[in-house]
């Protein structure tokens, strides 16, 4: 009694599974359908237009009364040709009223439609009719498949010829889902002529009957092809208009849905695969066989519990003194645990303190370093300002009152200039905050070069600086990006000082960004990294220059404040010189302000 149930469960959840599953297959194949149909839709409309302009040109009008005329004739091939090109349509020509093509845009190719009579068409034949028509076909003299509109041509009421376009709409075919599932496009006759899957290209979706297949052969629409039958068979017929087919000689069973594409008596079909509804609903049949057994089994279990009363309550009196004992050890772990994160949250606050320290020790090092050349840039304006001073105690005494004026605001300039550079360095010297802010680019590579620029001059080093026009904003701490930016152009003039007085020594600095990140680039053209150097450049008091010009920090502490911002710091090696790059993350200035 109890298998049976079991079975009948499996089963239910089989048939419950594969329905919905089924469903969720059939509803997301109409979806694509309709994707599908509204695509070609659009592609067809948009070459629609084509005959209709050939109308409104008079010169293809004097050729279709006139078909003799030569002149008119290249005239109208060289318009048939710029508008085809325009267009991206396939082939457009002009037909007189026998079906001879009088004018072809493909005029110049070997195979040219000009001189061939297509009579035997039913676009033609259709048009002639005075009806617009459209029609699938493979071409008989290019032999390239193809789209094609044909409409008469008009003066006065008077149809004087035809107007066809040919348009490719083969490309439509890329779009289309591939791997298990498939689609295709069959036209009124049930011939597939697009398809997801190549091989079906060309075949029937049913054999076609001898009267069809002697009209195709009279029409040329297929050429010579041979049209075979699908591989399919028909496995059900469902109640929602679907059916389940299946490849011959394969057990594969696939859902087919069909849409049809009025006026034209097109019809898309849309196969799914089922393996994957099938395989979920087997696992659902597994699962509630399991879930029955498991549910079998507990009630087993139950009831020998109850047979066994005696002996748990025994166990449970055991089980709560063992639990006191785990609590009270818990107890202990927890606390030990507690005063051990407090530990740590102490290590961690003084190691940020430390680094903060540290990084603070950096700028003083590099300022100490850069102090001479600081104090010969504040001592040549203090020298000038004494001059001009006295100069201008003369100029006042003697009366020339002009002359003191311009050198009282000369005087304001240089001490306007002095005043900047001790603003930069007491900038740079204050201690930073561990807040990330979006921060100018510009604005830190200038307040850098201030502090360097001295140098520069002195050491006959040609700079450049390439950061284009429009400002740069990161996610970092402005004061510690000079700090790193400094600390680098710093490295790069101590490099270049070591080449001989007579070589060209270079130094460029240069930004850019990305959507998502800013690249700050700080070249020289030194003597380059050893490999050595390359591998050590960021190793804590590693260094290559002389005992007592460096401690070997600066490149650790660059590197660490620029992984604090989130970002990178590396170095290339050239064929001449060497490459610090800076990445950080882009900031956003809208999120910032809001």
């Amino acid at each position: 009694m109890a298998l049976a149930v079991g079975v009948a469960l499996a089963c239910a959840a089989y048939w419950w599974t594969a329905s919905i599953s089924t469903e969720r297959l059939r509803a997301a194949g109409a979806q694509r359908l309709e994707v599908y149909a509204a695509s070609l839709e659009n592609l067809l409309d948009k070459y629609d237009f084509l005959p209709h302009m050939l109308e409104l040109d008079k010169d293809v009008l004097a050729l279709l009364e006139h078909p003799a005329d030569a002149a008119r004739r290249r005239e109208v091939n060289l318009y048939l040709e710029r508008l085809s090109r325009q267009a991206g349509s396939r082939i457009i020509y002009i037909v007189d009223l026998r079906g001879n093509t009088l004018a072809a845009s493909n005029w110049r190719q070997k195979d040219s439609f000009v001189g061939d009579n297509i009579r035997f068409r039913p676009y033609l034949q259709d048009a002639l009719r005075g009806r617009p028509s459209g029609f699938y076909g493979v071409g008989t003299t290019s032999g390239e498949p193809g789209y094609f509109y044909a409409r008469g041509v008009y003066r006065d009421g008077r149809m004087l010829g035809v107007a066809v376009a040919k348009v490719n709409i083969e490309e439509q075919q890329r779009g289309w889902v591939q791997g298990a599932d498939k689609v295709m496009l069959a036209d009124a006759n049930g011939v597939v002529f697009l398809s997801s899957a190549p091989a079906w290209k060309y075949h029937a979706v049913r054999p076609l009957p001898d009267s069809v297949r002697a009209r195709l052969e009279q029409t040329r629409q297929y050429q010579r092809l041979p049209l075979p039958p699908l591989p399919l068979r028909d496995v059900e017929e469902r109640d929602d208009g679907t059916r389940v087919v299946a490849l011959d000689g394969s057990a594969q069973h696939l859902l087919a849905q069909t849409r049809s594409l009025a006026p034209r008596n097109w019809t898309f079909i849309y196969l799914s695969d089922l393996s994957q509804a099938r395989a979920s609903a087997r696992v659902a049949a597994l699962f509630v066989c399991t879930a029955y057994g498991f549910l079998l089994l507990l009630f087993l279990f139950v009831r020998q519990r109850l047979l066994a009363r005696k002996q748990l309550q025994d166990a449970y009196a055991n089980l709560e003194r063992m639990v006191a004992e785990r609590t009270a050890s818990l107890a202990r772990t927890t606390q030990s645990l507690s005063e051990e994160a407090a530990v740590r949250r102490q290590a961690e606050l003084q190691l940020h303190r430390t680094q903060n320290e540290l990084y603070q020790a950096g700028k003083m090092a590099v300022l100490g370093q850069m102090s001479a050349s600081i104090t010969h840039e504040l001592n040549q304006p203090l020298t000038a300002l004494r001059t001009m001073s006295d100069n201008a105690l003369l100029l006042f005494e003697r009366g020339r009152l002009e002359e003191a004026r311009q050198n009282l605001a000369r005087i304001s300039q240089i001490v306007a200039r002095m005043g900047g550079i001790t603003g930069k360095l007491k900038s740079f010297a204050r201690k930073s905050s561990a807040g990330l802010a979006p921060a100018s680019i510009h604005t830190a590579i200038a307040n850098a070069l201030v502090l360097v620029e001295r140098r520069i001059e002195l050491d006959k080093v040609r700079f450049t600086l390439d950061i284009g026009q429009d400002d740069m904003y990161a996610l970092c701490d402005s004061n510690r990006l000079e700090q790193v930016l400094l600390n680098l152009m710093s490295n790069a003039l101590d490099a270049l000082g070591t080449l001989a007085r007579d070589v060209h020594r270079e130094l460029s600095v240069s930004a850019t960004q990305t959507p998502a990140s800013v690249q700050i680039r700080v070249r020289d053209s030194g003597p380059g990294l050893s490999d050595e150097a390359h591998a050590r450049l960021f190793e804590p008091f590693f260094t290559t220059k002389p005992q007592g010009e460096g401690l070997g920090l600066g490149l650790a502490i660059s590197e660490q404040i620029i992984r604090d911002f989130g970002g990178s710091l590396r170095a290339e090696r050239l064929e001449a010189g060497a490459c610090f790059i800076i990445e950080l993350n882009k900031a956003s200035l809208e999120k910032h302000h809001e």
